[in-house]
């Protein structure tokens, strides 16, 4: 890579999506945001904007989307948020707009690379990152490298059915994104929606989101609170197989968990205790993401740079930090 080259992030999300540059000095810049509509008119406008940043000099482009995803061949393939996106040829669509390389990598591993290089997983060798947005999804830091399976699907924890009945997330009831996401949260709170519009101020009918129930819950509102202590005793029962199957020494967990912890982890924690092996409890420390809402964009970037910088050891591949 030569130094004149221009690195972008390009972050999709089932919310919203965004464009971000790695600026020499001020590090990640967002220079787009947008909400996700359809698909044309959501990739119209990325591409442009992408276009725009590469007209000047050469550019590599990371991209971080929500699984399935086909990385090696570059394709989104319908993940639960992005539903129409079938067989998206992603990256070649990105090279064909801006003159240069992209690589694909899906956001849990992505923002796993984030929050292990630039937040709250630095210096873990076994390490989670959970994404906790609109759905969940779980990145894997094994032995100090990046684990993303044989075709990059690895984590995917919303996946993974907790009960035989449940909020559906990721096409599947009483899975663990039904339980523990922000769109799962969404479709909690409409059965007791009376309750939290009451106290809200919401006409009858409004649709109710993730963000109305931390709200409720700021105003005291027992229904929102109990909703949140269900979501953390199942993301508990989660982080425990996490937990006991790959004795972690770190989990980070980003988004809804972080912007709305006091409410969620003395459920989570509680339910640890009882399913999760002492001894690997102990081992492992459980924090909210430190990145924040700029996480996307850093995770964006970081798909771009691992690819840039991973080299070829006797073991597989590995971030040069």
């Amino acid at each position: 890579m030569i130094s004149s080259t221009r690195i972008l992030g390009l972050d999709i999300g089932g919310t919203k999506c965004a464009v971000s540059v790695l600026d020499p000095e001020q590090g990640v810049v967002e220079v787009l945001r947008i909400p996700t509509t359809t698909k044309d008119e959501t990739l119209g406008r990325l591409y442009q904007e992408l276009a725009s940043q590469s007209a000047t000099c050469p550019v590599v482009v990371g991209i971080s989307c929500g699984g399935p995803l086909d990385e090696v061949n570059g394709l989104i393939c319908s993940p639960p948020n992005l539903p129409d996106w079938e067989n998206v040829p992603i990256v070649a669509e990105v090279t064909e707009c801006v003159g240069g390389p992209a690589f694909l990598m899906n956001d849990a591993n992505a923002g796993t690379l984030a929050e292990w290089i630039d937040g709250a997983g630095q210096g873990a060798q076994h390490m989670a990152f959970l994404t906790c947005g609109t759905g969940l999804g779980a990145g894997l830091i094994l032995n100090g490298q990046l684990y993303s399976g044989r075709s990059g699907q690895a984590g995917e924890l919303g996946h993974l059915r907790l009960t035989p009945e449940g909020p559906v997330g990721y096409g599947k009831a009483g899975s663990a994104e039904g339980w523990c996401s922000g769109g799962g949260l969404a479709h909690m709170a409409e059965e007791v929606g009376p309750s939290l519009r009451e106290t809200l101020n919401l006409p009858a009918g409004h649709p109710l989101t993730a963000r109305h129930v931390g709200e409720a819950a700021a105003a005291g509102n027992p229904e929102a609170l109990h909703l949140f202590e269900t979501f953390g005793r199942r993301l508990g029962l989660t982080l425990s197989l996490l937990i006991d199957l790959l004795n972690l020494d770190t989990i980070v967990i980003g988004s809804l968990f972080a912007r709305c912890e006091k409410w969620i982890r003395p459920a989570m924690e509680d339910c640890l205790r009882q399913e999760s092996l002492p001894s690997s409890l102990q081992d492992c420390r459980i924090c909210a993401s430190q990145l924040g809402e700029s996480i996307g964009n850093v995770a964006a970037i970081r798909a771009a740079t691992y690819h840039l910088s991973m080299k070829k050891t006797g073991e597989g591949f590995e971030i040069a930090n």
